[in-house]
């Protein structure tokens, strides 16, 4: 990570957890990860694991539930990382729009991070990031559209399609290129920053999960990457189905409940 990275860049991706050892039992066998044994202590009694691909790399972290997390609502699930070059002011900007901060913007080693939720209460976090040491022009590469082991892809699932991208192109330069109709007369719009297309924006169903953020994860094989999760302890909601670009995509729940999309390729 770098400051040097775009605006609106997602440059990181944390999985909340109150068991780091199944998750990484789970995810070890559906996305080929490998997630720390041990690690490093926070504050307020939690402790963060690496996720490590088969590469070297990083995928994101793992930041374990502490009891006093539980007790004010955390659960588990995956939060992806934008970069801004100023956390105070957009998590301000959020604010003024009728949003919220759920973590204060907060200096660690690695950056200057706050977690904050849109004004329909899909929770992110924003970051500047500090670079590696010895690594001053380094850039995130945790998202990739075409690789295994690497975030693929971004839904925002929003009570206000029009306000909330008007939001996110004035906060981090986000454009739409092009849409597609979902039925019912929905549609949904893909999304453009720095990086290419790494997303899009729907309507949230309001009998379904709600306003939210869905990160979608590559795997090289979609029907093994299925069979794992269901024999792993985790849930298909769904089957596999095909998604513009020729992969096929599934979304699941692992064994503690967070949600995760799962794409790739099938190999008959």
């Amino acid at each position: 990570m770098s400051t040097t990275q775009d605006r609106g860049s997602l440059i990181w991706y944390e999985l909340m957890t109150d068991d780091p050892a199944g998750a990484s039992a789970f995810y070890g066998a559906v996305v080929g990860w490998t997630i720390a044994a041990e690690g490093n202590a926070m504050l307020g009694g939690g402790e963060y694991r690496m996720i490590g691909r088969a590469d070297g790399g990083h995928a994101g972290g793992v930041l374990t539930i502490t009891p006093a997390m539980a007790g004010h609502g955390v659960k588990p699930g995956w939060f992806g990382y934008v970069h801004v070059p100023d956390v105070d002011a957009a998590a301000a900007k959020l604010v003024a729009a009728g949003g919220a901060v759920h973590m204060p913007a907060t200096d660690m080693p690695v950056g200057r991070i706050a977690m904050v939720s849109d004004p329909w209460g899909a929770v992110f976090y924003l970051m500047d990031p500090v670079p590696p040491p010895g690594q001053p022009d380094a850039k995130s590469d945790v998202f990739d559209p075409d690789q295994p082991q690497r975030v693929r892809w971004h839904d925002l699932w929003t009570g206000d399609q029009d306000a909330a991208q008007a939001l996110y192109a004035d906060l981090f330069g986000w454009q739409q290129q092009g849409e597609m109709p979902m039925g019912d007369g929905r549609v949904y719009r893909f999304m453009a920053n720095g990086q290419g297309l790494f997303g899009g924006i729907g309507p949230a169903l309001p009998d379904g999960r709600g306003p939210r953020w869905d990160i979608t994860v590559g795997v090289a094989d979609i029907d093994r990457a299925a069979a794992a999760v269901e024999a792993n302890g985790g849930a298909l909601l769904g089957q596999p189905h095909q998604v513009p670009g020729g992969d096929y995509m599934v979304h699941i729940r692992d064994p503690q409940g967070a949600h995760l999309g799962l794409v790739g390729p099938r190999k008959e």
